[in-house]
This record gives C-alpha cells, sequence and structure tokens, in this order.
C-alpha cells in the first residue's frame, strides 16, 4: 500500500518503523512551519497538498484522530481509506503469518530476562519507558510486587530511561516493539507467566487473543480522548473470563464505560514514593507567590486556559506572583503561548525538567495549577501534595474528587478561565493561608497517593 502519513511528532517517532520509506507517498501535518520541509528524508505537506497526490491510505500517526479525521473527510478523503496506528495489527498481520513475519523485528532482553522462571513470575506491560504518569505508576508496582518478594518482568513496547531505573532495582526488563501491533497468542513470549498486568488502553488489540488461562489484570489510566481511535468492535468483544479491570480513578473509569457500561471496574490509584524535603516556605510579605504547572503542552493539559487567565489579573496583583509552565515546548499550542506571553515576565516558560529539577522546583512552589480539559489523575499533582503544595484543579481532573476546595485544595469548573483568574487572585491576596492549605494537600497524599496505601491495594489485588 502507498500511504499518506498524517503527524510527524511523537507518534510518527514511535509508529514510523512499520512503514517501508518507499510507501510512504508523503508525509502531511497541520502545521505551517513544518510544510515544504523534509523529515527522514521524506516531504512534509500540508493535507490539502497532501491529499492531491496518488495514493491508497491516509494513516493517522496521532491522538487527535477524531479532528484530523474530520478534517480529511471534508477535504475528500473516502473514510474507507482514513486509518489510526491501532489499526496496525489489522493492515500488517491479517491472520497471514508469513507476511507478520516479515515485519517482525527482535525482541530485547536486559538484566537477565531471558532466563527468568516464567511460571512463577508476573509480567508488567507498558507502552512506553518514559517517565511518563502511566509508566511510573507501573515502575512503583513492580517495585512493591519485588519487596513482598515476587518475582516480576517488566516489558515495554519502547525503550527509555526508565529501563536503568528497572535495572538498578534488580528487576529485568524486555523491549518488544512488536507489542505495538500484536495480540497475546502472536506475541510468543508472553506465554507461560502466571499473571500478566496491562498498562493503558494502548494493550486493548493485544488483549483481543490471548490465553484465558492466564489471569490478566488491566490497569487503565486513559481518559476518553484516547478512546478516539479504539475500534469499538474489537474492545467490545474482548473475552473477560479470567481478566479484572482497573482505572486510576473516575475520569478513566468513565471513559471505558462509555463503550463497555456493564464492564465491572474497580479504583486503583497509583502510589508516590515520598521525596518531599520540605524546604522552609514561612510567609514573607516580599516574597512573590510560585505557581507551578507541570506537562506537555497541548490542548488536553489546558495551559492556554491559565494564559488567559492570568492575562485577565490586574497587572499590580500579577506582579506579586511567578508562574512556571514546565514542559515539552515545541507543539502547536507552545509556539502560540510563547508570543503571547512576550509581554508577561510573570510567566516562565522552561522547557521539560529531569526528575531532579521538577523536585528542586516543588519543594520551593506555593501552589500547583491543573487547569486540563481532560485529565484522569496527574501525578503531578500528587507529586504536588507531597511536597505541601496544594492544588488548584479543574473539575475534569480525577483528582478533584479527593478535594475538599478551599480546604485541602482549590476546585474550578474546566476552561472558566474568569473562574480560574479569581482563583489565582485568592492565593495571592491570602499568602498567610497558603502553608496550611499545603499542610493538609500533604494529608490527602498519605492517604490516597503514598506507597503504604498503594502497596495493600495491590496486595489486595494480586
Amino acid at each position: 500500500m502507498k500511504y499518506l502519513i498524517f503527524g510527524t511528532g511523537e507518534y510518527y517517532i514511535r509508529y514510523k518503523k512499520w512503514f517501508a520509506k518507499e510507501d510512504i507517498v508523503a508525509l502531511i501535518d497541520n502545521a505551517v512551519g513544518k510544510q515544504n520541509t523534509y523529515l527522514d528524508g521524506i516531504q512534509i505537506l500540508s493535507p490539502e497538498q497532501g491529499v492531491k497526490l496518488a495514493y491508497d491510505a491516509v494513516m493517522i500517526l496521532s491522538f487527535y484522530v477524531k479532528e484530523m479525521k474530520k478534517q480529511l473527510l471534508a477535504l475528500g478523503v473516502p473514510e474507507e481509506r482514513i486509518y489510526h496506528f491501532y489499526d496496525l495489527h489489522n493492515l500488517i498481520c491479517r491472520g497471514d503469518e508469513e507476511q507478520a513475519a516479515d515485519y517482525k523485528k527482535p525482541v530485547q532482553y536486559y538484566g537477565g530476562a531471558e532466563a527468568v522462571e516464567k511460571s512463577s513470575c508476573t509480567l508488567l506491560l507498558s507502552h512506553d519507558l518514559t517517565l511518563g504518569g502511566p509508566a511510573i505508576a507501573l515502575y512503583h508496582m513492580a517495585r512493591v510486587l519485588k519487596t513482598r518478594g515476587d518475582k516480576v518482568v517488566f516489558a515495554s513496547t519502547l525503550d527509555g530511561p526508565l529501563r536503568d531505573m528497572l535495572i538498578s532495582e534488580g528487576i529485568p526488563v524486555i523491549v518488544d516493539v512488536n507489542l505495538q501491533i500484536e495480540t497475546m497468542r502472536e506475541a510468543k513470549w508472553t506465554a507461560g507467566f502466571s499473571c500478566i498486568v496491562c498498562n493503558t488502553i494502548n494493550f486493548y488489540v493485544f488483549l483481543s487473543d490471548r490465553d484465558t488461562k492466564v489471569p490478566v489484570v488491566w490497569w487503565l489510566h486513559d481518559s476518553a480522548f484516547f478512546y478516539e481511535g479504539v475500534d469499538k468492535q474489537i474492545l467490545s468483544g474482548l473475552n473477560r473470563e479470567n481478566m479484572q479491570v482497573y482505572a486510576v480513578g473516575p475520569v478513566a473509569r468513565k471513559a471505558l464505560a462509555q463503550f463497555l457500561p456493564d464492564m465491572e471496574i474497580g479504583d486503583l490509584i497509583y502510589g508516590v514514593a515520598d521525596e518531599a524535603a520540605f524546604c522552609d516556605k514561612s510567609n514573607d510579605d516580599n516574597k512573590k507567590i510560585c505557581f507551578v504547572t507541570i506537562g506537555y503542552i497541548e490542548a488536553r493539559k489546558g495551559q492556554d486556559i491559565l494564559v488567559r487567565a492570568i492575562q485577565k489579573i490586574p497587572k499590580e496583583v500579577r506582579e506579586k506572583a511567578k508562574f512556571y509552565l514546565i514542559g515539552q515546548n515545541t507543539s502547536q499550542m507552545a509556539e502560540s503561548i510563547k508570543e503571547t506571553i512576550q509581554d508577561i515576565p510573570e510567566i516562565i516558560m522552561t522547557g521539560t525538567m529531569d526528575r531532579k529539577g521538577i523536585h528542586d522546583i516543588l519543594e520551593c512552589a506555593d501552589v500547583m495549577v491543573c487547569p486540563s480539559r481532560e485529565d484522569p489523575m496527574p501525578t503531578v499533582a500528587a507529586e504536588a501534595m507531597m511536597h505541601k503544595v496544594f492544588c488548584i484543579v479543574s473539575d475534569a481532573t480525577g483528582t478533584a474528587e479527593y478535594i475538599c476546595s478551599g480546604i485541602d485544595g482549590i476546585v474550578f469548573h474546566s476552561e472558566d478561565e474568569q473562574e480560574l483568574t479569581d482563583k489565582i487572585i485568592w492565593c495571592i491576596e491570602h499568602q498567610d493561608k497558603l502553608a496550611d492549605m499545603g499542610i493538609r494537600a500533604r494529608e490527602i497524599y498519605e492517604k490516597q497517593f503514598s506507597m503504604t496505601a498503594f502497596e495493600k491495594k495491590v496486595t489486595e489485588i494480586l
């Protein structure tokens, strides 16, 4: 097949390996700055230019599939020629073992993983080894299981910095990119484990054909946004025998329930290791209140809402604060925000930070802001509360369920910029109340997000 590839960002990097260069007619992207340039020796065009070429299919390599599909349909692309990366299993394997074998990539073993006795070992499957929330949550589960004496192997579709952390803990690691497109039966090395834990909705194709004798725990961290490319027929046809499903709170639980309303879904809130040092945050009338927002800068995370809310704050009030936007800052939204804040010195975009940098800034912060339009259970909110930093969160975050607004945090209506403005102004004008709210926020961490609470729940489940 000859493909147009729609999307040249993170998910292009993750999935480009499945396409031969000679089969790609062109890359298409909405970012004007990328158009008429080259990536991997392939020209990037606007969608309008790309669809005029001769192609068999358009492959969307992005989670913004709903908007991108709508755009393609408006440009005259027939719906049956539009695919998403979740469709790669059917496109590549198609029940043809010989063809699938041609695409097979080598499996990499680390830390003695190939020699593990599977029959007494739990396999934990992550969609990547980055330091993002779901992968870190599964890493903490691996540590819990190992501490209580269980044998554990951690596996992922992609390599990353988490691998070294796992190996240093004595936890073997397997990296198999084939897990992006294979079912459990096709990934033959996964057979024989005593239990398998799958992390995130990414593994729904993997679970679509499995050995039901092996108990499976499916741990979902995803909001409704991540279901837009899912094949509803495959999802509804999953064999539920010997499978338990858990979600990280109400947002992730409701996302799956939209498609499987009769599915029994339990709650498993992740644990966050206590790394707080508690530096002095004594009141100082001359101190600028430090607000921090951490996360990939994109529409789902709502940093644009925060910036517009800050713009509404009177200048003489805004000058009493500083606002750090921390996270990957090369997205289209990030570029737009950079232009917007040129005349707002109180907003500081830092780009990404390593784990130490994040903990250091949380030690000095007064307030964490999570302005998300959709966010199941942001890890950064739990980490902030661990550091005695209370959170302003939208009611579209799972964290909102645990906050008593005005007591141990603040909840505002998602996308209500004026309400967020008012809450920020209140914080600036009531500096004397922030430390006590931070102390009470720490109590939420200890009850809901501490490793003690997490270990208890994991032990009950496994």
